[in-house]
């Protein structure tokens, strides 16, 4: 399954624990936001300073970033329509199977970080949608759109999904998905994600 491109969109969800607080009159989502920055950022401070081996210091910073992502919302849709197929069991599975792939990918981007400035460029919430707006400034001093989609569930805010220069993370995991799904099946799937995951152990 071609995932370079889905990998390159899942490194800007680095950028929710590593952007700058946003200016101005804070709302209650900037507030939680910005309390949800602090503590990832503490975490790999921290860490980086007590010389934890790399799987310690990596099960430290998922542990912290766990609360800032809506992990089964962002499985559902990157599903689609194949999601509404799944039985209860299977989806807890593919649940698993989603957050281990994007975590691996964000630990991996964590440890390359260099200090990118990021602005925060605006806000918008519609009930328990919200939506952040940052751009990133890259080495060669060009702004990158990203935006940040996130859902209010149970009074707590939680990132669904990601667009670099409008470009959707969750649907770009979608197209991937659906395609191995339609062309050798939902199981097939499965394996491709669990051989994933043992290449990254060994």
């Amino acid at each position: 399954m071609p995932m370079r491109r889905v990998l390159v969109l899942t490194s800007a969800l680095l950028m929710v624990c590593l952007a700058g607080a946003p200016e101005g009159a804070a709302s209650a989502l900037t507030d939680q936001f910005k309390g949800d920055l602090e503590r990832v950022l503490s975490a790999i401070e921290e860490t980086g300073k007590n010389g934890l081996d790399a799987a310690r210091r990596h099960e430290a910073i998922r542990a912290v970033a766990e609360p800032v992502f809506d992990w089964r919302e962002m499985a559902s849709r990157s599903l689609g329509v194949h999601w509404q197929a799944r039985s209860e069991a299977e989806r807890t599975e593919f649940v698993d199977l989603f957050r281990d792939l994007i975590q691996r990918s964000y630990i991996t981007q964590v440890e390359r970080y260099s200090g990118e400035p990021v602005r925060f460029t605006g806000e918008k919430v519609d009930g328990n949608l919200g939506l952040v707006n940052t751009r990133v400034v890259t080495r060669q001093s060009k702004e990158v759109p990203i935006d940040y989609r996130l859902l209010n569930r149970d009074g707590r805010w939680r990132v669904y999904d990601v667009l670099v220069e409008g470009v959707s993370l969750i649907g770009n995991f979608r197209t991937q998905f659906d395609k191995v799904i339609r062309t050798s099946g939902y199981g097939d799937l499965i394996q491709r994600l669990k051989a994933k995951g043992s290449a990254a152990q060994s």
